[in-house]
């Protein structure tokens, strides 16, 4: 089924060190950004991207735009002060596609099967997101001292895209800015609505790139898929 996806650009990224935009930093030959656009370039499902930038940063947004043939943006959102304004900002233009999907743009490896079984939840159920169970142990700390050891069995590391019918994330985005609340994640203001929030399981691939390490974890999972495509 077709979507609309939000994918948010306009952040700083200060943990990756860079000095500048960290979806600007080249993997594989391209920037960070442009692989994540290039999934949903090709997915067929994709209908519109809707990419939220720094105003300050569009020219170069526009030039490896059109240097790398993207041409399913719709439009190229100004961000805000804080994520979610900056989402804000792209629901308001949303056409009429029944989902829509918010992706990191530092999320590069999210791949189309995967979009496809959160889409299928998020229609049936109006909200979905990707998550991999948490495989360390967790200890909640006070200071450097710890407080007990969490019980990880019920705990998930929340991943994008999240998807949801856009009538409850509109819905979901108002009553947040009605009560200047700001959330964690999209998934999290649409539960302050009281409702349901669908797990699909992700994959440990999917990570997000956030820190100077980050990068070399992306090397190994490139090179790891052309070594499958070879396979193919």
């Amino acid at each position: 089924m077709t979507y609309e996806v939000i994918i948010p650009a306009a952040g700083q990224g200060k943990r990756m060190q860079a000095g500048k935009n960290k979806l600007f930093l080249t993997i594989d030959e391209a920037p960070i950004f442009i692989h994540t656009l290039k999934v949903f370039e090709q997915d067929s499902n994709c209908s519109r991207i809707w990419l939220v930038i720094n105003p300050e940063e569009k020219q170069q947004m526009q030039e490896w735009i059109a240097n790398f043939d993207i041409q399913k943006i719709a439009g190229l959102v100004a961000g805000g002060i804080e994520r979610q304004y900056s989402i804000y900002n792209a629901i308001k233009l949303l056409g009429n596609s029944a989902i829509v999907l918010v992706h990191d743009a530092a999320r590069p490896f999210i791949n189309e099967n995967q979009i496809k079984q959160l889409t299928e939840v998020a229609k049936e159920n109006g909200a979905a997101v990707l998550a991999v169970p948490i495989k360390d142990t967790v200890k909640k700390v006070s200071g450097d001292i710890v407080d007990e050891t969490v019980d990880r069995s019920s705990l998930w590391a929340i991943q994008t895209p999240q998807a949801f019918r856009i009538s409850i994330l509109k819905e979901a985005y108002e009553q947040a800015f009605k009560d200047s609340f700001l959330g964690t994640d999209d998934a999290s203001l649409v539960e302050r609505l009281g409702k349901e929030v669908k797990i699909v399981l992700g994959d440990y691939d999917n990570i997000k790139l956030t820190t100077p390490e980050d990068l070399y974890f992306a090397e190994a999972i490139i090179q790891k898929k052309k070594k499958v495509n070879e396979k193919e």
